[in-house]
């Protein structure tokens, strides 16, 4: 490799694999690679904060890059601005400027690159209460709306403040795909206690897309007892999900029921001020001068989705650095074009919907798709094939070879026992259904 950055990249591109989307954007990408000597891998971050979180969390997981990588095991330091080597200047950024300022760019998710508008502002001022006050403001706080329209980014900021006031807080951030998996694997390797105490010692439980550990039972039990834990202690409570507690029929009524008892604030698509403001913000964090009819044309275009709009942005500023192509209505058109197919829903595949059904019934997938006939796998090896069926365009005898081979009659039995017992049991449909609707989210 010619370069100590392009050893961070594929170390970085190891890393994805290993943590969520919402950890590699909010603490990941945040490191800047300094330099490489002795075995020694040493990194920039802006903020204590960050530096606290990353040595605690993500440490262990860069050794482990590392060492798949090269083969040799390397020590890593993570520095700020007050330890960061002399005349070692962020190539983000001028040295002078402030970390979390408007200009920096670096630092997405705060509340100061929030951009408030009518469809936002109730679950913007909750989240800024909340964060100044945790605990005492609303607890738990539950913010729910479609995909990417702000709630992560609030997410993020609630952390990010809360952090910054308090150093020594214990902030505990995780999807509920993470919290999920986190106890499937306790639970196998016996490790429950060290789980509970990773929750329940929390000062703040931040849970992004809880929707995930409904019709789970294990998870929801644990997420039960932590979240009572938590409550009784004065914890601040911070949930977001793609719907409202009432909707989210899968899950077990005394956990909806606790979800409701905070305050719920919902996220709505940005009306067209709004849009245009995000835009002209993120045409300012990336120091890109957008004309007002390009504005106008991407705001008019683009109207359900925030992440589409800075992708945009994001797209023409690419033109403009690799191309020399200044922004115009074409190239919008073009960027445009380009973002709505990247941000299409990825094909879900037969091994996300057997490992989604593995996670819901407790059952190895490898036994979802063996010829086992024991317990809880028949019904959910049915399911599975249901799902396949619905969520992708493949015939039933190729769904019969994902399944053990079988034949293409096995598989339409399955289909037909699965549709007569949604008629018969409505709790079975609401857990297929919102499966479904986990596994297109994603």
């Amino acid at each position: 490799m010619d370069s100590f950055n392009d050893l961070w990249q594929v170390v970085c591109d190891y890393c994805k694999g290993k943590v969520s989307d919402v950890a590699y954007t909010l603490w990941i990408t945040s490191l800047e690679p300094v330099s490489f000597e002795d075995n020694t891998a040493i990194l920039y971050v802006k903020s204590k904060f960050q530096q606290k979180i990353i040595n605690e969390k993500y440490v262990p997981l860069f050794k482990e890059a590392f060492l798949e990588v090269l083969g040799d095991p390397v020590e890593i330091r993570i520095t700020t601005e007050e330890d960061k080597p002399s005349g070692y200047v962020s190539p983000s950024q001028p040295e002078q400027e402030d970390p979390y300022s408007a200009k920096a760019g670096e630092y997405e998710y705060t509340f100061n690159t929030f951009i408030v508008g009518p469809s936002n502002n109730f679950a913007h001022a909750a989240s800024m209460a909340v964060a100044k006050n945790p605990s005492k403001a609303y607890n738990p706080l539950f913010i729910h709306g479609g995909s990417g329209l702000g709630k992560t980014h609030l997410l993020c900021s609630i952390a990010h403040e809360i952090g910054q006031n308090n150093p020594n807080a214990r902030i505990v951030f995780v999807t509920g795909e993470q919290f999920t998996n986190e106890i499937i694997d306790a639970i196998q390797k016996k490790t429950t206690a060290e789980f509970q105490e990773k929750y329940r010692k929390a000062d703040v439980l931040l849970v992004d897309d809880i929707q995930f550990i409904g019709g789970k039972r294990s998870t929801e039990e644990e997420f039960f007892h932590t979240f009572n834990a938590l409550y009784d202690a004065q914890k601040q409570i911070v949930l977001t999900s793609d719907r409202p507690p009432r909707e989210m029929v899968s899950l077990e009524e005394r956990i909806r029921t606790r979800f409701e008892s905070g305050l719920l604030a919902d996220v709505l698509p940005p009306d067209f001020e709004t849009r245009v403001a995000i835009i002209r913000r993120k045409a300012e964090l990336l120091s890109i001068d957008l004309p007002d009819d390009v504005v106008e044309y991407i705001a008019n275009r683009l109207k359900t989705n925030i992440r589409q709009l800075e992708g945009t942005v994001k797209k023409l500023r690419a033109y403009k650095l690799l191309e020399g192509i200044s922004p115009s209505i074409a190239t919008a058109q073009n960027a445009i074009r380009d973002i709505l197919n990247d941000n299409q829903p990825v094909s879900v595949t037969v091994d996300k919907i057997i490992n989604e059904i593995s996670r819901t019934y407790g059952v190895l997938p490898e036994d979802i798709r063996s010829k086992k006939r024991v317990g809880s796998i028949p019904e959910a090896r049915h399911i599975a094939i249901y799902i396949v069926r619905q969520i992708t365009q493949l015939s039933t005898e190729e769904i019969g070879k994902e399944f053990g081979d079988r034949h293409h009659s096995t598989v339409v039995y399955s289909i037909q026992t699965v549709e007569e017992l949604m008629q018969q049991d409505s709790r079975k449909k609401e857990i297929v259904d919102d499966i479904i609707k986990n596994l297109r989210g994603k």
